[in-house]
C-alpha cells in the first residue's frame, strides 16, 4: 500500500511501462534517459547502510555553526565526556526525561481532544485560547510561507480553524507544543536549534504525506518526535561545553557516528518512559537499528521522510555530492526530478 501511495504521490511510473513517442527534443530525451538510469540503480544492503550513516554524519556538520574545523577521527575531551553522558542516559533514560528533555504535559492530552470529533468547536477554541503563547505560535505557523492559504493573515484561532481545517490545526498545535523541547540558548548552538526544528517539521510533513488517511496524524507526530534523542544529546553537549577547554568543539567523525546511532536508541527509550502509545515506540525502536532498511510500514515512512529531508537540507547548502544523492534517492524510490520538486516545497519550511 505504501509503495502504491508513494508512486501516486510522486507520479512514479512502473519500470516495465512502455515509453511512447512524445515528440521530445534531443535535450529532453537525454534528461529522460538520465531519469531512467536513476530509477534502475540497485543499492546493495551494505551500500544502503553505509550511505545512511554517511548522510547522518554529514547532516550533523550542517547543524554546527562553526564549519571551519576539519573533521578528524579522534574525539576530543569535550566529545569523550558527552559520549560518556550518552551511555549513562541509555542506561537511565528516566533521568534524561525528567531533567534534560521533558515532554510537554499538554501535548498528548490536547492531541487527543483535537482528535475527538464529538468536542464542540467553541469548546475546542476556548481550550486552545487558554494558552496565549500557544495561540501566538499557531498563528505564526498559519501565516508562514509553507502553510499560508490566502493573501490575508489569519488573526484568530477560530479563523485558523475555518481556513486550514481541524486536522491541519491539530498538526500546528502539536508542532508548537513539541517545539518547547527545543530550547537551545547559547549562541554557538542556536543554529542547531533552528535547523533541527526545521528538519523535524519537514519529516513530519513528509511522513503525513506518505501515510494513508488512517495513519496521517500518527505519522505527523512521530515525525516530530523521532529526533528527541538527538535533541537530548545536544542539550548534554551544551552543558559540557561550559566546562570544555577553550577552542574545543564537536567535530570528529567518530562523535557524529556515535550520535547517529545512539540518538535513535535514546529516542525509543524516551518514548517508552513517556508512555507514548505503542505505535510510536515500536517504529522508534526499529529505526534505532541502522543496519537494516525497515520493513514495518510506519517505520519505513519515517525512514524515507528523514532521508529526503536530510538530502534536501544538505543540497540547499551544496554539501551533498551528486553521486551520493543518486544512491540515497534510489533507496527511497524517487528520481532526481521528483526530488527536485519536493526540494522546492521543503525550502518553504
Amino acid at each position: 500500500m505504501v509503495v502504491r501511495f508513494f508512486k501516486k504521490l510522486f507520479n512514479i511510473r512502473d519500470r516495465n511501462e512502455q515509453i511512447k513517442f512524445t515528440g521530445q527534443t534531443a535535450v529532453e530525451k537525454r534528461q529522460h534517459t538520465k531519469q531512467q538510469v536513476t530509477e534502475a540503480i540497485v543499492v546493495t544492503p551494505t551500500q544502503a547502510v553505509e550511505s545512511q550513516l554517511d548522510l547522518s554524519a554529514l547532516f550533523y556538520s550542517l547543524l554546527f555553526a562553526n564549519q571551519s574545523i576539519a573533521d578528524s577521527g579522534i574525539a576530543n575531551n569535550l566529545e569523550r565526556r558527552v559520549m560518556q553522558d550518552i551511555e549513562l542516559a541509555l542506561s537511565s533514560p528516566q533521568a534524561i526525561a525528567e531533567n534534560v528533555l521533558k515532554l510537554p504535559s499538554k501535548i498528548l492530552e490536547l492531541d487527543r481532544k483535537l482528535a475527538d470529533d464529538n468536542i464542540d468547536t467553541k469548546e475546542l477554541i476556548k481550550l486552545i485560547e487558554q494558552d496565549p503563547l500557544l495561540c501566538v505560535e499557531v498563528l505564526k505557523l498559519c501565516n508562514s510561507m509553507a502553510f499560508k492559504r490566502s493573501e490575508n493573515d489569519v488573526t484568530s484561532i477560530q479563523q485558523a480553524l475555518v481556513q486550514v481545517g481541524r486536522q491541519q490545526l491539530r498538526h500546528f498545535i502539536t508542532s508548537c507544543l513539541a517545539r518547547e523541547m527545543i530550547d537551545i540558548k547559547p549562541i554557538y548552538f542556536r543554529r542547531f536549534g533552528a535547523e533541527i526544528w526545521r528538519h523535524s517539521m519537514q519529516v513530519a510533513f513528509l511522513a503525513s504525506e506518505l501515510a494513508n488517511a488512517e495513519q496521517c496524524d500518527s505519522a505527523f507526530l512521530l515525525g516530530l518526535l523521532h529526533d528527541v534523542g538527538k535533541i537530548a544529546i545536544f542539550k548534554m553537549l551544551v552543558d559540557a561545553f561550559y566546562q570544555a577547554e577553550p577552542g574545543e568543539q564537536p567535530s570528529s567523525t567518530l562523535f557524529k557516528q556515535v550520535m547517529t546511532t545512539k540518538s535513535l536508541t535514546l529516542s525509543a527509550l524516551l518514548a517508552r518512559y513517556w508512555r507514548l502509545p505503542e505505535h510510536f515506540e515500536t517504529p522508534l525502536t526499529l529505526l534505532a537499528n541502522t543496519n537494516i532498511k525497515p520493513d514495518d510500514e510506519m517505520t519505513l515512512i519515517i525512514w524515507k521522510a528523514n532521508i529526503i529531508s536530510e538530502c534536501s537540507m544538505l543540497q540547499q547548502v551544496d554539501k551533498l555530492p551528486q553521486k551520493e544523492l543518486i544512491v540515497l534517492l534510489a533507496q527511497v524510490g524517487i528520481t532526481e526530478q521528483e526530488f527536485a520538486e519536493l526540494h522546492k516545497k521543503l525550502l518553504e519550511f
